[in-house]
């Protein structure tokens, strides 16, 4: 069993680098579909201890996304579960299938660190991403 393992987008590299003993299955600007297409058999395949999701924030109007979320979570075998919410002003909306699925499965949604982001927004700066980790151990 995997003590760590990161899944995502580009949100999920930059958890990566603040929690560099997790394996990471993650590429920046990768949307749902694409994570599932290229990583879900892999990562399925290894259970962990904790794994930690950023996606859904790079889906567009084609991406099914609660079904492509769902068929992840579903798949993903952890003890517990943290997921990086990507906040309500992502278009289309991941945040409330995300808080939905967490629910379902009693895993842990943590809020990007407002205070802590980069000028465009949506990327924590290198102190967020600590926090992040830090909040995942």
């Amino acid at each position: 069993m995997l003590d760590c393992m990161i899944i995502g987008d580009s949100i999920a590299v930059g958890t990566a680098m603040a929690r560099k003993e997790c394996v990471a299955y993650a590429k920046g600007g990768w949307n749902s579909w694409q994570w599932n297409k290229d990583y879900l058999a892999k990562a399925s395949s290894q259970p962990a201890r904790t794994v930690i999701i950023s996606l859904g924030a790079n889906d567009h109007k084609g991406v099914k996304t609660e079904q492509e979320l769902r068929k992840m979570r579903e798949a993903i075998k952890a003890e517990r579960v943290f997921w990086i919410d990507p906040g309500k002003d992502r278009k289309p909306v991941p945040h409330d299938a995300i808080i939905r699925i967490a629910q379902e499965y009693n895993d842990t949604v943590l809020p990007r660190p407002k205070d802590h982001m980069s000028s465009d927004g949506v990327h924590p700066t290198g102190r967020g991403y600590k926090i992040l980790g830090d909040q995942t151990k």
